[in-house]
């Protein structure tokens, strides 16, 4: 009998995030960013450590808050608070705000955790794109 070895699951997923180029343009979506679960507690510090430098120290976050689990306040990411804000506006379900002071705002498309690989791959690329 043989045993197969499987390589050991990373420890911190990747982060799946696409965001797009930089312009002199304001553009409606910033890029999409693709949880793994609709948590945002454990997703949000991920997502934050993976953003561009350039982009500054994000402290406030607005969310739908019918799409996302119960959340605080703020919490604290790398030393620094976040002020978590739950919107139940329409107009935008599926979307994150995140706002730096001093270096702007971006809104990101968030691709449903439980969509599949193949579903979203198109809409990564077209938000990164700005077709979303």
């Amino acid at each position: 009998m043989t045993t197969a070895l499987q390589p050991p699951l990373p420890s911190h997923p990747l982060l799946r995030l696409r965001l797009a180029p930089h312009g002199a343009m304001p553009r409606p979506i910033d890029g999409a960013w693709w949880p793994r679960s609709y948590d945002l507690i454990a997703e949000l510090p991920r997502l934050l450590a993976g953003l561009p430098r350039a982009w500054g120290h994000v402290t406030s976050v607005t969310v739908n808050g019918a799409t996302w689990s119960a959340v605080p306040g703020r919490i604290l990411v790398s030393n620094q608070v976040v002020r978590l804000r739950r919107t139940l506006t329409a107009s935008a379900p599926h979307t994150i705000v995140l706002l730096a002071p001093g270096h702007g705002r971006w809104d990101l498309l968030i691709v449903p955790p439980d969509m599949t690989e193949d579903a979203a791959e198109p809409l990564m690329a077209g938000a990164a794109d700005g077709q979303a």
